[in-house]
């Protein structure tokens, strides 16, 4: 991974600034690659040093397709979800769902999404669509589908572009 240092949490944003950059199959790629080669059960299963949770909790989210880069934005950048189906239990009752059809350790690129029964063509998903409830379903496949969400609109937003 070049000169990335995931057990030093001040980075753990980067894999994902490729969305923001406008080729996310790159952030896919590296998300995964971490996901599952830097992580497992045991004793190392960390790779770096767990400052009051934080590689759990990137870990966690990662996990599940996606994270929250700039925490103070209401807002979570899509990486490459883990599981087949995870379901979030939330404070307010409801559930969100995360499917990822066709997903394996081969299969780590998003070829399409759809939240809530429409079509999702961005890197970024809002947190009050989470915490309203419902679902985004990723059809995965082997290959980068350089056309989904990576045009300028479909960024995750920033401080330059609100």
């Amino acid at each position: 991974m070049g000169q990335y240092a995931h057990g030093n949490q001040p980075v753990h944003h980067a894999l994902y600034l490729w969305d923001y950059a406008g080729q996310p199959w790159k952030t896919q790629k590296w998300i995964r690659h971490a996901v599952s080669t830097l992580y497992g059960p045991g004793p190392d299963g960390l790779c770096g040093d767990e400052d009051n949770g934080q590689m759990s909790a990137w870990y966690l989210f990662s996990a599940l397709g996606f994270y929250p880069v700039c925490p103070g934005e209401p807002m979570y950048v899509i990486g490459s979800p883990l599981f087949t189906k995870a379901t979030l239990h939330l404070p307010n009752g409801k559930t969100f769902k995360i499917v990822a059809k066709n997903n394996s350790a081969d299969n780590v690129y998003i070829q399409s999404a759809i939240v809530n029964g429409k079509t999702f063509d961005q890197t970024w998903i809002a947190h009050d669509t989470i915490a309203n409830g419902g679902e985004i379903v990723f059809k995965m496949g082997p290959s980068p589908n350089k056309s989904w969400a990576s045009t300028p609109e479909a960024a995750p937003f920033s401080v330059s572009r609100k």
